[in-house]
């Protein structure tokens, strides 16, 4: 088949325009028309369903922009090769997490990161749904436990406990609680544990939810969390990584914890020289390093 005609028709199919698509390609929609009709001849088979609001594929449709994604996800794999193999670190970078550690720990750092790498351009994907490496997802992954696919590198970065913080305002208005017991007497800001989160954090909440909480706001990510208790409106289930950018965070209940969560870094075999893939990784770990020995100094004085 045509590779011209199979690269118009996956801009169709992606954007479910001829208009779009053309816009996209910098060719006319009548132009675009004939290269997918050219394309459906070839091939004797309808590709689209066309109607009044815009174009939807056919079952063979759906089959060839199967086999188009996957064409494209591979050609973005080479690009990226080629391109890294130039000694300077330039282009995008696909960097997923979860939205809790990129919008609390990560994006904060980022301006270090382009201080060094000013051509660098990051799309920083922020959802709890595990993104596939190796289908080119995403080109690198920051994760609460260790990924389960095989043909991926991965290191481990840190261990994290889920804790109970509040702010010290908070605590001389309301007073701290000595026990598990005393937390019926004050608001619990958490995540709902039915939501998409840590297992180890949502194995916490529940476990505190059996004691009598007479107040609950739950928020389905820790930055709502971190707002509610920065704010003095209760006691809240957050992440040990953020007692160093928020020093104002005062940890209630020391002997409550969730298990320890692993963090890990992963990226495709494939991008195993990739320097870019390299600058963010060294990144990562410089600023790690750094955590640790704030933490480890604070816990000294």
């Amino acid at each position: 088949m045509d590779w011209d005609k199979l690269r118009i028709f996956h801009a169709v199919a992606d954007a479910g325009s001829l208009t779009h698509a053309g816009e996209q390609l910098h060719l006319s929609q009548s132009a675009v028309s004939r290269q997918v009709r050219a394309l459906e001849e070839s091939l004797n088979a309808t590709l689209f369903h066309r109607h009044a609001r815009g174009l939807i594929l056919t079952e063979q449709g759906e089959l060839l922009f199967d086999a188009t994604r996957a064409m494209m996800k591979r050609l973005d794999a080479a690009t990226a090769r080629i391109r890294d193999s130039e000694e300077e670190v330039f282009g995008d970078l696909r960097v997923t997490t979860t939205t809790g550690f990129g919008t609390l720990w990560l994006a904060p750092r980022l301006p270090k990161l382009y201080e060094k790498y000013p051509d660098l351009k990051i799309d920083l994907m922020l959802e709890e749904r595990v993104l596939d490496l190796p289908m080119r997802e995403a080109d690198v992954a920051i994760r609460m436990k260790e990924p389960s696919q095989a043909d991926l590198i991965r290191k481990r970065l840190m261990s994290v406990h889920m804790c109970l913080y509040a702010t010290q305002s908070y605590l001389d208005a309301r007073g701290e609680p000595a026990s598990l017991d005393d937390m019926s007497a004050h608001r619990l800001i958490c995540q709902n544990p039915r939501s998409a989160q840590v297992g180890a954090g949502a194995m916490l909440v529940n476990e505190l939810m059996t004691n009598d909480i007479s107040s609950l706001l739950t928020v389905n990510n820790y930055f709502g969390v971190l707002q509610g208790v920065l704010n003095d409106l209760g006691i809240g289930v957050l992440p040990d990584y953020l007692t160093r950018d928020f020093p104002q965070l005062v940890r209630v209940l020391p002997e409550v914890q969730s298990v320890e969560v692993p963090v890990f870094l992963a990226y495709p075999e494939e991008l195993r020289h990739s320097k870019r893939i390299a600058a963010f990784r060294d990144f990562v770990q410089d600023e790690i390093i750094s955590y640790r020995k704030t933490v480890k100094e604070q816990a000294v004085s």
